[in-house]
């Protein structure tokens, strides 16, 4: 059968069918990598990292569609980073002119569609709420290896990409000489969440 499991996001994962219900995994906080990029003037690119997430990953590897990939990520309290010395910038984005942080503090993404022909590669579609805003977007995703830890549960790498156009959701400041579109990157790893039992020792 064909192989698939699926996370968030602001994303989806293949993998060998091997579970009868959804399984709850958890972000390897210290291996994932959420950044959204862009092109500025013809320059550059630059780029912000989203660091502040949670959220419900239940994946069904037997039926994808029994899945459930819903994220909230933070965008206040440190909820991305921009790199160093970059004091002005944060505070731009989170003005009226970007996110406007102060009515909306949070950025939700939900999935609601995966798909894949070869079990190696997929799409994972999903609704992105910014600014009470909410449009579709089409993440292509690329299982880059699932194993077991060393206490026996299951572990996913994975990388997914797709692109928006950020005027879509009222972020379209100084479009177009700041590209409209941006490349979203997703590099993670999941493990499953561990028994009840043993998370509370």
């Amino acid at each position: 059968m064909k192989r698939f499991a699926i996370a968030l996001s602001a994303a989806a994962m293949i993998a060998p069918a091997a579970a009868a219900a959804p399984v709850s995994y958890d972000f390897d906080r210290t291996h994932t990598e959420i950044r959204a990029s862009w092109d500025h003037q013809g320059y550059s690119r630059q780029a912000i990292h989203f660091t502040q997430y949670d959220g419900t990953l239940d994946l069904d590897l037997e039926t994808p569609s029994n899945s459930v990939v819903d994220i909230t990520f933070s965008l206040i309290d440190d909820g991305f980073w921009v790199g160093a010395h970059h004091d002005r910038f944060i505070a731009h984005l989170n003005s009226e002119d970007f996110f406007l942080t102060e009515q909306f503090p949070t950025a939700r993404f939900v999935a609601t569609s995966f798909e894949t022909e070869d079990g190696v590669t997929g799409t994972m579609t999903g609704e992105l709420t910014i600014r009470d805003l909410t449009h579709p977007v089409t993440l292509d995703v690329t299982l880059n290896r699932q194993d077991v830890t060393r206490d026996g549960r299951s572990k996913l790498g994975f990388l997914a990409t797709g692109t928006l156009l950020r005027s879509e959701w009222g972020l379209g400041f100084a479009v177009p000489s700041v590209s409209d579109e941006v490349l979203l990157t997703i590099e993670t790893e999941l493990v499953e969440q561990a028994p009840a039992e043993d998370a509370a020792e």
